[in-house]
């Protein structure tokens, strides 16, 4: 069953077409990955499904109901839910008042309440020592931190933007067992990343995306040996 469908979905700013006719659909419990060069509309496709902007054109269903015009905290009470490419930790709060955050706007728990899913979450995502003040932590540390406070919103899909970027091997290896962790409690997740490794390794299917548009779709294996997808973006790195 496909939990999310976007049919025609368009997304123009002025005379730039950053979404172009883009049709994905993501069945649940999946790990679809989204890549694409740099400007492809990775980003765009999350920002447009998740409500911080509205399509042009085209239509967005979510479990059947029609989502297309709804605002972007409707989509999250619904269940969609997201990190983003760039760190967007509150500063001024501690790690569990950052993930407290989530529970309490997605969910609309009580304080108390609040506090006990992300105590819950922190643990479970190996986060500890939770009074500590942002500045405290690691950047392997903060991107969990921001996919437990996306977790804490209690989605059905869970989009995560490039939370690979920047993190060593090691790291990159934890953060793969990380996802596979959330994964594994039957959550249905689309991954946009540039690192192939992490494609490869975690996704059952691949969406390219090229200036906005829908180049290919399949597995890995298929896709990494499109020409099309070479040229346009994979290279080398069609063998890592």
């Amino acid at each position: 069953m496909a939990i999310l469908k976007t049919t025609g979905l368009t997304r123009q700013f002025g005379g730039l077409v950053a979404l172009s006719d883009v049709n994905v659909e993501v069945h649940e419990r999946e790990i679809v990955g989204i890549i694409g060069p740099n400007g492809a509309g990775k980003s765009t496709f999350t920002n447009v499904v998740a409500g911080v902007y509205l399509p042009t054109a085209g239509k967005i269903e979510f479990c059947g109901q029609d989502i297309t015009t709804k605002a972007a905290h409707e989509k999250c009470h619904s269940g969609i839910s997201r990190t983003f490419q760039l760190m967007r930790p509150l500063m001024g709060l501690s790690l569990i008042q950052n993930v407290m955050i989530g529970a309490m706007f997605g969910k609309m728990h009580s304080l108390r309440d609040a506090r006990k899913r992300s105590e819950d979450l922190c643990q479970f995502l190996n986060l500890e020592n939770v009074e500590r003040p942002i500045s405290a932590m690691t950047a392997l540390e903060i991107k969990k931190m921001e996919i437990a406070r996306a977790l804490a919103t209690e989605p059905k899909l869970l989009f995560l933007d490039e939370v690979m970027a920047g993190l060593n091997k090691d790291e990159t290896m934890e953060m793969i067992d990380t996802v596979r962790k959330i994964h594994a409690q039957e959550m249905t997740i689309v991954i946009i990343e540039h690192v192939m490794r992490v494609i490869r390794e975690l996704t059952s299917r691949v969406v390219v995306l090229e200036w906005g548009r829908v180049l290919c779709e399949g597995p890995y294996e298929i896709v990494s040996s499109n020409p099309q997808v070479i040229t346009a973006y994979l290279g080398e790195e069609a063998e890592c």
